[in-house]
């Protein structure tokens, strides 16, 4: 198991290089969620055959009742997790972005088109280094975002990770929130942000040379690239976008009308991704400026 997905690390010894580092986002997610059930007894958890990988290895130690491990069957996790949404439990669903692909058909039917309130959590979302090009979380958000009644996030960090979790039980239908594998750019997470308002970005930087949209932790990259383009006079807005879908068209749309130039930044394929989907909001308001994906 320890060689499933090798990092860097010494040759002599053996042991992993080590760096300092915060929290990882699946420490993050485990740990948002027992928050979660202490306050919420109808909040159950569904994996395949990954509680360690997900994360969950507490939440079943805590909560044995209510802590569903169905083997490797991604389909059925996400079967049985709409039927239990229909009998009055909240489940979190916690797959790899890339095993999820294998229940599209479950999602489409069993949990959007009967509008069942649960929460698809996708970690190892984007690039994932070490587990291979198998587990490339790089297509969830082209096949996510056109699903009807999908609500699709990004955190840019841990601690927005912990928001969005929180926010999302108040949230209606299926959500789906992406995050990466490893660790976060937070050395500390705070874990009492303010509930997220459904489809708002956060405007981090404003400009009025350029718009950088950008979404998860690529967003930190955004700011350094911002600060860069200040150092030869160009001023650029960052919008840390969160929501996927739906987006936030009012301030995509101010920022983007204003500088005539936008860059999409994410870790998903350009066609159908976050990119894409700005872009379709674009047109539809008849922009003329230039963007880049």
């Amino acid at each position: 198991n320890k060689f499933h997905g090798v990092g860097p690390f010494d040759l002599q010894t053996g042991k992993p290089y080590r760096s300092k580092s915060g929290p990882k986002f699946t420490e993050v997610f485990g740990e948002t969620v027992l928050q979660i059930a202490e306050e919420h007894p109808e909040v159950v958890t569904v994996t395949a055959a990954m509680s360690e990988g997900t994360g969950l290895c507490e939440f079943g130690r805590r909560y044995p009742g209510r802590f569903f491990d169905v083997g490797i069957a991604e389909q059925h996790a996400v079967t049985l997790a709409a039927g239990l949404a229909q009998s009055g439990c909240l489940p979190i669903v916690a797959i790899y972005s890339t095993f999820l692909q294998r229940a599209y058909d479950q999602i489409v039917h069993d949990v959007a088109m009967q509008n069942m309130h649960l929460i698809l959590a996708l970690d190892r979302a984007g690039i994932v280094g070490e587990d291979g090009e198998t587990h490339q979380g790089v297509f969830d958000l082209s096949y996510l975002r056109h699903i009807p009644r999908m609500t699709v996030l990004v955190p840019k960090d841990q601690s927005e990770l912990a928001a969005m979790l929180r926010s999302s039980i108040n949230y209606q239908g299926p959500v789906a929130i992406r995050y990466p594998r490893g660790a976060g750019p937070q050395l500390e997470v705070n874990y009492h942000l303010p509930e997220l308002p459904l489809g708002r970005g956060e405007l981090l930087r404003k400009g009025n040379d350029l718009t950088i949209l950008a979404i998860g932790p690529l967003t930190y990259q955004a700011l350094k690239a911002a600060e860069l383009l200040s150092g030869k006079g160009i001023e650029a807005a960052v919008i840390n976008c969160r929501f996927v879908k739906p987006l936030d068209q009012e301030l995509i749309l101010e920022c983007s009308n204003r500088t005539k130039r936008v860059i999409t930044i994410e870790e998903n394929m350009i066609a159908g991704g976050f990119g894409s989907a700005v872009l379709e909001l674009l047109s539809d308001h008849g922009y003329k400026g230039d963007v880049a994906s």
